[in-house]
This record gives structure tokens, C-alpha cells and sequence, in this order.
């Protein structure tokens, strides 16, 4: 008897589990800016895939009575190359729902000539896309249209920001014109200019080629895109991180103080690239958590 109420239990967990972690497509039709390829997803055992061509939106949603309204939509790292899947996408949902933020992981697809016309637009298409199904089905998911964010790490930082700073450039089928604008930014050890002097040489590379255009870097540094409408950002860095030069956030931290956009910016001494070691993970989310209830981006 023990073991049939046991087990039914784990049954009935599972169900829930599976309720509140729903992987669905971003595109109800065909993928926009897609050519047809051979290409394969490739997914490591640790959950780092490549290769993406079909992407997805996993929603994570908080238990039943929970949700507090405010939504976040997260794009893991990996240089355009790779997505860090879990540890920068889905533990970071769970921690979310335990907040009772309602998020959302986008699996974007990654920059390829061979699967893409325009590689260099595909991961904004995707950004963009995502924000405007949750803004569409935001009564569905109980989130408040006005209280969507989008998170990135690493070159997941750098869609964030683009996002953030490149709303108005229509890259994808929009015709009831809803707004693909985050209410705020997060963006953690981000990768933000594509300059010579402070940007991420790999990700440049992989979202714009080997020889892009001087016009194409200025687009996607986003320093330089910034400006009053440019939504509100949280962001952390570690001074010692010798990938992802911590001058990306000073600068765009810079860029968003001048432009008299609210923002919260956590330089920590050690922390290298990833925050594998130090900072805790507790530390810095707990920090992101503090701004989003000080700026009344969500209710505690």
C-alpha cells in the first residue's frame, strides 16, 4: 500500500512538473529567415546544444497562486557559438518560480550561413519573437504585459541588449504591432560591444562573419545604440574576467547614466567568466532580485 500511495504521489509530481515546464516552438509557422540545410541539432550531455535551427520557448511557470505578474525571458551564453542550456538557462527558470516570476527559456538559434539568409539577424528574430508571444499570451500565463523582461549571459547578454536597444528595427512578421520592447534588462558578464578594443573577437565573428562591414559593428555595439527609451537594466561583472572584459558593462553603463536610464550596475573583484567559483550564485541573484523590487518591476 505504502508504495502505491509512493508511487502515485511521484506520478502526480511529475504531471505538475511537467504543467509547470512546457518546451513549445517559437513559430507557429515556418522559421522566418531560414534556408533549407542538413544541418542537425547537437546536444551534449550537459545540456550545451549547437547547431539550433528549430527554436523553442520553454515556460517555466510558479506553483499555482504564486505568480507575482512579472516575467523574464532568458537567453543563455556561449558565444553565438553554443547555448549553456542548463546552468544559464533552466536552473536559473527554477530559481525564478521560486521568486514568482514566470520565465521563460529561448532556445535561439545560433548564427549559420548554411541554415540562415541573414545569420547576423536570426538570434534578434528569435529575441524578438519570444517577447511578443509572452506579451500576446500574457493573460494565459497570469504575467503583466507591462512587466517583461528579457536575461542574457555572455553573448546571451549581448541578445538581451540588442533586444533592448534594437526594438525598433522590425526583423520579424508583426502585423498587430505588438510591442517586442523588454521593461528591463538583465544581463549578466554580457557581451555588449563588437569594437576592436573592448568586444568579444568570438562572438563578433560568429554573428557578423570575419570581415564584417565597419557599419555592421557600430549596429551591434550596443553602447552606442542606446538611448532615453532604451528600458531599465540590472547588471553584474567580475573585474577579473579575462573573456568578456568587464569594460562592456562599465561602458554601457556609462551609456544608459547618460542617457538618464535607471540601472543597477555589481562589479565583483574575482569572479572570471561564468561566476563557476565566486560570486554565489545566491549573492548576485539575490542583488537582482533587490532591483527588481526596488524599481517596482515585480512585487515581492
Amino acid at each position: 500500500m505504502f508504495k502505491k500511495l509512493l508511487l502515485s504521489a511521484f506520478c502526480g509530481l511529475s504531471a505538475l512538473l511537467s504543467l509547470a515546464q512546457t518546451e513549445m516552438p517559437l513559430y507557429s509557422g515556418p522559421v522566418p529567415n531560414a534556408k533549407p540545410s542538413d544541418v542537425q541539432e547537437v546536444k551534449r550531455p550537459d545540456q550545451v546544444v549547437s547547431q539550433v535551427i528549430q527554436p523553442t520557448l520553454t515556460v517555466y511557470q510558479p506553483p499555482n497562486g504564486q505568480a507575482n505578474g512579472t516575467a523574464v525571458i532568458i537567453c543563455p551564453g556561449g558565444g553565438y557559438g553554443v547555448l549553456v542550456m542548463k546552468r544559464e538557462g533552466y536552473d536559473v527558470a527554477e530559481a525564478f518560480n521560486k521568486m514568482g516570476v514566470t520565465a521563460f527559456v529561448l532556445k535561439y538559434r545560433l548564427p549559420n550561413e548554411k541554415t540562415m539568409i541573414d545569420p547576423s539577424v536570426g538570434p534578434l528574430q528569435d529575441a524578438q519573437q519570444a517577447l511578443k508571444t509572452v506579451r500576446q499570451r500574457a493573460a494565459e500565463w497570469g504575467v503583466d504585459p507591462k512587466k517583461i523582461g528579457i536575461m542574457g549571459f555572455s553573448a546571451g547578454g549581448h541578445l538581451a541588449a540588442t533586444a533592448g536597444t534594437h526594438f525598433n528595427q522590425k526583423v520579424i512578421d508583426n502585423p498587430e504591432a505588438v510591442s517586442v520592447r523588454p521593461d528591463f534588462m538583465i544581463l549578466v558578464y554580457p557581451v555588449i560591444s563588437f569594437t576592436d578594443q573592448v568586444g568579444h573577437s568570438g562572438s563578433r565573428k560568429n554573428l557578423l562573419g570575419a570581415s564584417p562591414k565597419p557599419e555592421q559593428v557600430t549596429l551591434y555595439s550596443n553602447e552606442l545604440q542606446v538611448t532615453s527609451s532604451t528600458p531599465p537594466a540590472f547588471i553584474t561583472h567580475a573585474s577579473d574576467d579575462t573573456v568578456v572584459p568587464v569594460k562592456n558593462s562599465l561602458l554601457f553603463y556609462e551609456a544608459l547614466q547618460q542617457n538618464k536610464v535607471l540601472a543597477d550596475l555589481h562589479i565583483y573583484t574575482k569572479g572570471e567568466h561564468g561566476y563557476l567559483k565566486t560570486p554565489a550564485f545566491d549573492e548576485w541573484f539575490g542583488r537582482c532580485r533587490h532591483w527588481l523590487i526596488q524599481t517596482g518591476l515585480m512585487v515581492p
